[in-house]
Formats: structure tokens, C-alpha cells, sequence
């Protein structure tokens, strides 16, 4: 029986050699936490929290796989896993579902959102041009490494969908910024950008974006229209306290005060019934997990592992910003997941394939 349970041993050992299993238990910690609160804000319903579940047990298979995937060969293929990324986000344009715009592909078991694929053959892409360069970059490189981001981000953009476009730039970003990109290029695109708002308000922005900024900038200008729900998810972030309500005890959510409490607004729901202290555990895990990452691009001994591996982990922060800011006022609404929290298999599964390439790179480094 000892030899058998060696040899058990020895097959695990072998099979789960790649994986970074502090990164892996911090993943898995925030995945519980998350089917937990959805079980909660769900109405009790185990049909959520076991489909959340075979989503996440997907992107861990993914995460597996490709952990196990030599550097080179994956620096080799990324061209096309890039190419092939774009072909989805044209045919969503015309074949798209969605409340606002061309966002899913419904393909009958589960709906497909190309946008979220991106976020991980973007900064590939980015990362696998810059490796080829000298660096820091240059101007010619700059540019050619923007146009590799401005491309999907506009197709985006056309769905529209403004909050995925720009958080799938700012993995490419990230890559730049990585690859020592002095800090007067992000000023100088800041500056652009603002200097371009007018002309978007008036000729790009659809009435519901507009809608958004405005509520955003008043809420209680239309407290039972477009302003509901910020004062909703405020209402249960405060009602919060230090502790919480309590796991399944949250007002809130369980008398449908509070929208989308299973997507964009369940960490309002997490706020609410576990207080200061359930919030400050998930945040320390993020932190963890980006803080993670980042030792990782660190120890990394090429530049197309450092870049990429640095970017997915800076990029991880940014939807936990934009989320966490979202839900309590400090941004306007614009339809951000929380990772690992919210209710979603692409979104989910992407994720989990971009940390199972991060530690790729740390087990081969």
C-alpha cells in the first residue's frame, strides 16, 4: 500500500510540477470566496454556484495546460493565437447579442464574449514584438506597438463596449510601460485623450454612456432612474460596517434593491454582508496575486516572459480598481467585472489561462 501511495504521490507530483501553488492557492481562496457570495446574492440557488463552478473548473484545466507550455513554443505561436483572437471580435460585430450593442456570440451550450480573449492575446502580441526590439523602445517601435493595440481596442470600441476596450489597452500599455517606456508617452496620451473627450461626448458616446457619466457625476440628480444603482451599492457597502450583516443576510441583494448583484455588483454584496474585514481579506488576495505575478516577471531571464508576465499581473490590478471604484462611486459604471467574484465564464476562464501562462514563465525561468 506505502508503494502504491508513493507511486500516487510521484503521478502528482509530476502532473502539477508547473504550477505556482502559492499563486494557485491564492486563486483558489478568492474562487471560493466568490462562489460563496454568489450562493448568497443568487437567492441560495445551487444552479449558479455549480455552473460558476464547471466555469472555474475549465479555467483551471486551461490554467494547466498551459502551464505546462515551453516559453518558446508559446512565444512562437502567439502571432497567431493574436490573429485568431481578431477573427471572433469582427464576427461579433455582425452576429453579437447583447443589452447594448454586439458583445456575445451565443453558440447554444454558453454565450462567448471575444472581447475577454483579448485580454490575454494582447499583451502576448505586444510582448512578442517587443522582445524582438531593442529597448527601451523607440519611436518607430512605440508607435508599431500602439497600432497593435489601437486595432482591437477600435473594434471594441465599435461593439461598443467602452470599459473592456480600455482595460484591453492597458495590458498593451502595460507592456510598453514595462519595456521602459518613459513615463512623458502616458502624458502625452493622457493629454490626447483629454484633449478628445468633447468630440466623443458629442459625436462618439451613445445617450446610455452619457447617462453614465452623468450619473456619475450627480447620482441623485435621478435617484430611481439612472442614479439607482450607485446609490443602491453604496447603500450596501455602508450598511456593511466593520463586520458585515452577515453571509446570506444582506438586504440589499435579497430585496432585489441592488442590480446585477450577481455581476458587476457583487462585491457590494461581499461589502455588505462580511463588512471591512471580509473586504480587506479579498483585497489582500489580489494583492497577493498581482504582487505575485510581479516576482515572477522579475525573475524571468527573457524579455518576452518578463513583459508578459509583469503586464497580466498589472493588468489583474486594474479590474479590481476599476470594479472596486465602480461599485462605490469613484468611476462611472461601466460594466467591469470583479475577477473571480463575478458571475461569468469567459471572463473567468480567460483569466485563469493568463495566470496559467504567468506560470509558465515562472517554471521557466
Amino acid at each position: 500500500m506505502t508503494t502504491f501511495v508513493r507511486w500516487l504521490l510521484d503521478i502528482f507530483l509530476r502532473l502539477t510540477r508547473t504550477l505556482d501553488w502559492p499563486l494557485l492557492m491564492a486563486l483558489l481562496a478568492l474562487m471560493g470566496v466568490g462562489l460563496a457570495v454568489l450562493y448568497s446574492a443568487g437567492n441560495e440557488s445551487p444552479r449558479l454556484v455549480m455552473a460558476q463552478g464547471a466555469r472555474y473548473g475549465v479555467g483551471l484545466a486551461a490554467m494547466w495546460l498551459l502551464s505546462r507550455v515551453p516559453t518558446t513554443q508559446l512565444r512562437s505561436v502567439t502571432p497567431l493565437v493574436f490573429a485568431g483572437s481578431l477573427l471572433p471580435l469582427v464576427a461579433v460585430l455582425f452576429i453579437g447579442q447583447g443589452k447594448h450593442g454586439n458583445h456575445w456570440i451565443n453558440l447554444g451550450v454558453f454565450y462567448f464574449q471575444p472581447a475577454e480573449v483579448l485580454k490575454l492575446s494582447l499583451p502576448m502580441m505586444v510582448a512578442w514584438f517587443l522582445h524582438r526590439e531593442r529597448l527601451p523602445p523607440r519611436v518607430l517601435t512605440v508607435l508599431t506597438a500602439g497600432a497593435i493595440i489601437a486595432a482591437p481596442t477600435l473594434l471594441i470600441l465599435l461593439q461598443p463596449d467602452f470599459g473592456t476596450a480600455m482595460l484591453v489597452a492597458a495590458s498593451g500599455a502595460f507592456a510598453l510601460f514595462l519595456a521602459g517606456l518613459p513615463w512623458r508617452w502616458f502624458a502625452a496620451a493622457g493629454a490626447s485623450v483629454a484633449a478628445a473627450a468633447p468630440v466623443a461626448w458629442f459625436w462618439l458616446l451613445r445617450p446610455y454612456q452619457k447617462d453614465r457619466i452623468r450619473t456619475f457625476l450627480n447620482p441623485e440628480s435621478d435617484p430611481l432612474g439612472t442614479g439607482w444603482n450607485i446609490i443602491q451599492s453604496k447603500i450596501a457597502i455602508g450598511s456593511g460596517n466593520w463586520t458585515g450583516q452577515g453571509w446570506g443576510q444582506g438586504t440589499q441583494s435579497h430585496l432585489d434593491y441592488l442590480p446585477e448583484h450577481t455581476t458587476d455588483f457583487i462585491f457590494a454584496v461581499l461589502s455588505e454582508e462580511f463588512g471591512w474585514v471580509g473586504v480587506t481579506v479579498v483585497l489582500a488576495l489580489y494583492a497577493f496575486v498581482v504582487g505575485r505575478c510581479l516576482w515572477i516577471a522579475s525573475e524571468a531571464r527573457d524579455t518576452y516572459s518578463r513583459l508578459l508576465a509583469g503586464a497580466l499581473g498589472l493588468a489583474f490590478s486594474v479590474y479590481v480598481i476599476v470594479n472596486g471604484s465602480m461599485i462605490s462611486g469613484l468611476l462611472p459604471v461601466v460594466g467591469v467585472p470583479m475577477p473571480l467574484l463575478s458571475y461569468g465564464g469567459t471572463a473567468a476562464v480567460s483569466l485563469l489561462a493568463g495566470l496559467g501562462v504567468v506560470m509558465a514563465m515562472k517554471e521557466r525561468r
